[in-house]
């Protein structure tokens, strides 16, 4: 059966139902993401039905973050596919939403407190903040095992000058980093895989900006202590059990030998 002309629409068309431009709809057939299915008499593109929903999904795809290139990808998957991205999506939208929920209340927090504003935390707002793990009660350690190195002179030299915001936008990063980290074991993603690379990217930038020059090797270095020293491993793991060997593992994928 032949379906009736009031089911074939131009680009003109598919623009003005859907709010879509014109030029989005090109650049969708350029990229063989949406091409119009049917031809009119004059040889003229014309979109179908499931033309029509297969944009839906492109659409709900990118309201959803996805790149272009995974969209793609996306369609041609099965169920299966579509579902372990959607988890893995849930999980960063979520932990997006918590991050913002803080900054929130970090802002609130120093709105009431204009005094405060611009000064060095105290240890015991430290603690506060990153519960029940105590930076500062490892210090005399870590002097006597770093305190000659060049990377703990500018982690003394820059946490020191740090504000309530500052330490407030570390712990939202560092949750975030650990989020997408279980996400993708949650999804069964190898810890060598090109997302685990990612977010092992992602926290040597971290180390980078926060606290001291941090190469891929001396990130490669400092995650062995997430494994051997039991302090860490517990701290991590109470987020999510086998995190801290999952992070090593990811680590020194990333950063393997010969990465400078």
């Amino acid at each position: 059966m032949q379906t009736t002309a009031e089911t074939r629409w131009t680009v003109g068309e598919v623009a003005e139902l859907t709010g879509v431009s014109i030029r989005t709809l090109h650049h969708y057939d350029d990229l063989d993401l949406l091409r119009p299915s049917a031809r009119s008499a004059a040889n003229y593109r014309l979109y179908t039905p499931a033309d029509l929903e297969r944009l839906r999904r492109i659409l709900t795809w990118r309201e959803l973050g996805f790149p272009l290139a995974e969209v793609g990808r996306l369609l041609g998957a099965g169920a299966a596919e579509e579902h372990r991205a959607l988890e893995l999506q849930a999980a960063l939208l979520g932990e997006r939403l918590r991050q913002t929920e803080r900054r929130l209340r970090a802002v609130t927090s120093l709105l009431g407190a204009a005094a405060r504003q611009g000064a060095p935390m105290t240890r015991e707002e430290l603690k506060e903040m990153f519960g029940t793990f105590d930076h500062g009660r490892y210090e005399e350690e870590v002097q006597e095992r770093w305190g000659d190195t060049e990377a703990y002179r500018q982690s003394r030299e820059r946490t020191g000058k740090y504000t309530k915001a500052d330490w407030e936008q570390i712990k939202a990063e560092m949750e975030a980093l650990n989020a997408r980290y279980v996400a993708l074991m949650d999804a069964g993603t190898p810890p060598g895989s090109p997302e685990a690379a990612a977010v092992a990217q992602a926290q040597r930038d971290h180390f980078h900006r926060w606290y001291y020059d941090c190469s891929p090797q001396m990130l490669r270095s400092v995650s062995n202590l997430w494994v051997e020293d039991e302090r860490f491993t517990r701290n991590i793991d109470a987020l999510r059990p086998g995190l801290a060997a999952y992070q090593h593992a990811a680590v020194q994928a990333w950063a393997g030998p010969g990465k400078a």
